[in-house]
């Protein structure tokens, strides 16, 4: 005979269950409401953006209209920003990754001199603020003529990218059985062969996580891109900072181009959203 719950049981069930899932559709919903209005204020006239709120389009949605978007295509400063924007994120994550999977794998499972201080050493580095270095960079970029190129905001990004991509992933790599390499290297494979063919397939969870973080603060800088690029150079952040100055006249630009600013993070993240969390998650059940 099923013993009898106590309330305190039910209840904590009821809670754990359908309860706690529609509060966090809820929160999802209350969280997806700023990206929601700025769709629609993207798709409205400046004149009615100043007279109501975004959600006059549901009693009144006549106002939606592309307008906004086709002018913002004839935006050279927006569109060659966006231009820059992927230049400089795609190298900047994937130099990231690649060197700090090389260097993770080095770490955990290569014997050479120092190994250990030199990875005290790296770990250290996590904890150097961004602002400490942004002089001595900038008047080391000018002094090599990269100051205000796109190069010179990849390498900075890189740079202060790899502690944490080399943490991370050399603690990842250290948790692959010792038994399973050692298994490789008796069937002949070299160190390249073993990282590519071995490491890489299982860090695979941990990589992405990486290159998702790696791509979500590239693509979001503010900061950084803000003093190390040019007019020439600049990305879609610095780009619609400059347009805020001019809010009154190029509403009608800033909305689309905030909005696309916003959306390309939020597709990467919702496409890897399964390694992403997988990735978070592999170290808790080890």
């Amino acid at each position: 005979m099923k013993a009898k719950q106590s309330l305190g049981s039910r209840l904590a069930e009821g809670v754990g269950g359908g309860l706690v899932r529609v509060l966090l559709i809820i929160v999802g919903l209350f969280w997806l409401v700023p990206t929601f209005g700025l769709l629609l204020s993207s798709l409205r006239s400046p004149e009615d953006i100043a007279a109501s709120g975004w959600w006059k389009v549901f009693t009144e949605p006549s106002q939606l209209t592309f307008d906004s978007y086709a002018k913002l295509l004839e935006n050279e400063d927006i569109t060659s920003s966006l231009v820059n924007t992927v230049w400089i994120t795609v190298p900047a994550t994937l130099l990231v990754v690649i060197i700090g999977s090389l260097a993770g794998y080095a770490f955990a499972w290569m014997e050479f001199p120092g190994r250990d201080w030199w990875f005290l050493g790296v770990v250290g580095l996590l904890v150097v603020p961004v602002q400490v270095a942004l002089i001595p960079i900038a008047e080391l970029f000018g002094s090599i003529g990269i100051f205000g190129s796109v190069i010179g905001v990849v390498l900075f990004h890189v740079g202060f990218g790899l502690p944490f991509a080399v943490f991370l992933l050399r603690n990842f790599f250290a948790e692959i059985p010792r038994e399973l390499l050692e298994a490789a290297r008796l069937d002949g494979a070299g160190e390249l062969r073993l990282f590519f063919r071995v490491v890489m397939p299982l860090g695979a969870p941990a990589i992405a996580a990486l290159g998702i973080f790696q791509f979500l603060w590239v693509w979001n800088d503010l900061l950084v891109a803000l003093i190390f690029s040019d007019s020439g150079s600049q990305p879609i952040t610095v780009a619609l900072q400059t347009q805020v100055r001019q809010f009154g006249n190029n509403i009608d630009v800033l909305a689309p181009g905030a909005f696309i600013s916003m959306v390309v993070p939020l597709a990467v993240f919702f496409a890897f959203q399964r390694q992403f969390v997988s990735g978070v998650m592999a170290g808790a059940v080890k």
